[in-house]
């Protein structure tokens, strides 16, 4: 059984100057710039045969167009050729610079041909602004026609969100609320359901879209939304939302490792559409290894979580 986790992250330190990152731990920060030491050793010695590595935390969508192509740029070929001693351990999802959708068009298409990445991670909205918004279609209909894959990763609140939501509570529960313990997974489902009723991945039936967290609280909500979001009652998506969402969403477990949200995730977008991740090294690959030992179905179905709907989705 081939084991590949897909959320699975860097930062890497030469660009620290150029780009505000989010505050980390020490720790956390040596961990994310590591490819070829620690990183192995743990993937090794927790069966972990392929990591798709991909940038964390602010970056090009934060910086002006110019800056962000540049940036993108630099960042894909420093890690391409960081992979590049471990090809079969690592490959890359490509780093865009999200505030010109056109360029990101342009670094997607040249991040396939030039580095063979495997598609492209996205770190929440950008500049406030959802993907479902006509603006980002160049680089929506360019990921369909590459088969490039859209992981659509949590990026910080806007500034507005976490003033009325987070902002009045005491100490750091309020970063935390908003962030990992609840509102980046609230967030990033947002952007995936205004892609469905919108109408938008209709526009792009090809498009595939990946999410992590065991769907980001999705599952559970799935039949609520078709009974809310019927077709005929709205007449801007062309298919159920449960539909859409079995069609061109695919989901990983990063982050989250007990059964019960694994079953609901099953039970609602099915076998093949549901991956392995860890979300290194914000969480072990011990606690992925775990998962993986304790899921009660058979093993040609576990591997197909392992690694083998990766390898099909991604070209692997």
């Amino acid at each position: 059984m081939r084991i590949i986790s897909l959320e699975e992250h860097i930062a890497l330190p030469e660009f620290a100057h150029e780009i505000q990152q989010w505050p980390l731990p020490k720790q956390a920060v040596e961990q994310l710039a590591d490819i070829s030491n620690t990183r192995l050793k743990s993937m090794d010695d927790n069966g972990i045969d392929m990591q798709v590595l991909s940038v964390v935390g602010r970056g090009a969508e934060s910086l002006p167009t110019r800056e962000a192509l540049s940036f993108a740029a630099r960042y894909n070929n420093i890690l391409a050729a960081r992979i590049a001693a471990h090809p079969t351990r690592f490959k890359a999802f490509a780093h865009l610079p999200m505030s010109s959708p056109e360029a990101a068009a342009n670094e997607l298409e040249r991040a396939k041909e030039e580095h063979h990445f495997c598609g492209a991670l996205i770190n929440g909205l950008t500049n406030g602004k959802f993907l479902d918004l006509p603006e980002f279609r160049p680089l929506l209909q360019r990921a369909e026609q590459l088969q490039m894959p859209l992981y659509l990763h949590p990026g910080m609140p806007p500034e507005t969100v976490a003033e009325a939501y987070y902002n009045d509570l005491p100490g750091s529960t309020g970063v935390m609320l908003a962030c990992g313990g609840w509102g980046w997974h609230a967030e990033t489902a947002l952007q995936v359901l205004r892609l469905i009723i919108t109408g938008t991945l209709d526009r792009y039936p090809r498009l595939k879209i990946i999410i992590g967290h065991m769907g980001e609280m999705i599952p559970m909500m799935m039949s609520r939304l078709d009974e809310k979001f019927n077709v005929s009652s709205t007449g801007y998506h062309q298919r159920t939302v449960s539909q859409t969402l079995r069609d061109q969403v695919h989901i990983t477990t990063s982050g989250i490792f007990t059964l019960p949200p694994l079953m609901a995730a099953l039970g609602t977008f099915g076998i093949d559409n549901v991956m392995f991740s860890v979300d290194y090294p914000f969480s072990t690959n011990e606690a992925g290894k775990q998962l993986l030992e304790s899921i009660p179905l058979p093993p040609e179905e576990v591997a197909k979580i392992a690694g083998g709907n990766a390898e099909r989705l991604l070209g692997l």
